[in-house]
Formats: structure tokens, sequence, C-alpha cells
């Protein structure tokens, strides 16, 4: 993933994200498609966000069930 997609992608969850902790398929499918939609505006492509970390659906699913901050084991 380039450089520009990793600071897009930390800045929109640390902005974007709910603090409440969720495992909702539908609520990380919203907050999915809203990431997608924001690097788009940004001219970044889906594609250089997930290059390097795969499913960006995952991603966000790890970020919410971990808020409490720290590495995924």
């Amino acid at each position: 993933m380039s450089t520009r997609g990793i600071n897009f992608l930390d800045k929109w969850m640390a902005e974007h994200l709910p603090n409440a902790i969720t495992d909702d398929a539908l609520a990380i499918i919203y907050l999915t498609e809203e990431a997608i939609k924001a690097a788009g505006r940004e001219g970044i492509p889906p594609e250089e966000i997930s290059e390097e970390v795969g499913s960006l659906f995952e991603v966000i699913l790890q970020a919410m069930q971990h808020r409490e901050g720290g590495l995924v084991e």
C-alpha cells in the first residue's frame, strides 16, 4: 500500500469509526463503503488501499472489535 493510502486509511478510521465496539456486519459494510467513497473523493482508488491490507471490511471489523487499542493477536 502506498504511504498515501496508509495515511488516508489511518486518518479516516480515527475520524469516522464509532467509539462503540461492534461486529454488526451491516454497520461494517456501511463503514467500508463510506471509506471507499471518501478515498475516491481524495483520488485514491480502492486498490491502492487494499493492496496490502486485503479486505478493507476485515480491517474495519478488526478495528471495531479492538477499540481499546493494541495489536490484534
